[in-house]
């Protein structure tokens, strides 16, 4: 505890001490069209391949299911993990999205469904080691660009894994976030953390609102909340929700400029379905 909390402090200093630098367009990667109003919400252009990952064969996390472009290279790849009791296979349709955007997912399964945020946040950076290390289609990825995701639970370890992932995570996305920390002074990535309003699981007010206030050491940062929505909304897929990651990871995984005009305002075609948004405006 006495070390995370030195950490903490640390980056936080750092903060006050430096200026915030904007991720930078130099080695940017586009892949797929510029983005609109209207092709955020639905699939990408890609074809969507299933690879099954088995965990007697892996260390760290309980195996999972990748999601990949069925052809082409230097994709950037995003670890997610999913919620207390949840499995893999519960968030197909939101990793299957994703990845036709032009990213490989690895849908994480936890080693026990009742492991809590921190555990899932370990995994999260195993199955980094793995798809950047391992894996046998690891040359279909630019193991530099990496981002970290989950969902309620999965969401928690998420801020974990971004604040303890060093320079194996570029990004981070947290759905529904569900953590009894409520301070992240450490996450030193780009994050975007997306509650639902209707959440009576992991309330904004005493969960996603409290993450975000705190990421003080990301260099740029967004909260979305879902209008209407529930603590399943990650399993449920609403396409505000698929366009808010897929424009996140574009931009800050990928580099690709396109997307910040599609954050920063936000489309009425998103933001009609959101109670509430706010972020860094990036540049």
């Amino acid at each position: 505890m006495f070390t995370r909390l030195a950490t903490r402090l640390a980056a936080l200093l750092a903060v006050v001490a430096l200026p915030l630098v904007g991720v930078s367009s130099a080695g940017a990667v586009e892949n797929g069209p510029a983005p609109n109003g209207s092709n955020i919400l639905g699939s990408g252009p890609y074809s969507v391949r299933t690879d099954g990952v088995s965990g007697w064969f892996v260390s760290g996390f309980g195996g999972g299911d990748i999601y990949r472009p069925s052809t082409g290279s230097n994709f950037g790849a995003v670890v997610f993990s999913p919620g207390f009791t949840a499995t893999a296979s519960m968030y197909s349709g939101l990793a299957r999205r994703v990845a036709s955007h032009g990213f490989v997912v690895l849908v994480i399964d936890t080693n026990t469904t009742l492991d809590q945020p921190d555990s899932r946040g370990r995994q999260i950076l195993a199955g980094v080691d793995y798809l950047t290390r391992s894996w046998s289609g690891r040359s279909q990825i630019d193991t530099s660009r990496v981002a970290v995701a989950g969902h309620s639970m999965g969401g928690g370890g998420t801020l974990y894994a971004a604040e303890n992932g060093g320079s194996n995570v570029k990004a981070a996305v947290a759905l529904q976030p569900w953590h009894t920390d409520k301070t992240w002074y450490g996450v030193d990535v780009p994050t975007m953390i997306i509650g639902a309003q209707s959440d009576t699981i992991a309330p904004v007010s005493s969960h996603s609102e409290r993450f975000y206030a705190t990421l003080s050491g990301a260099p740029e940062k967004a909260y979305a909340e879902l209008r209407l929505e529930d603590h399943l909304a990650a399993n449920t897929d609403p396409d505000d929700q698929g366009a808010l990651m897929v424009s996140w990871l574009k931009r800050y995984l990928d580099g690709d400029t396109r997307y910040s005009s599609v954050l920063c305002p936000l489309p009425s075609t998103v933001s009609s379905q959101l109670s509430e948004y706010r972020d860094t405006c990036p540049a």
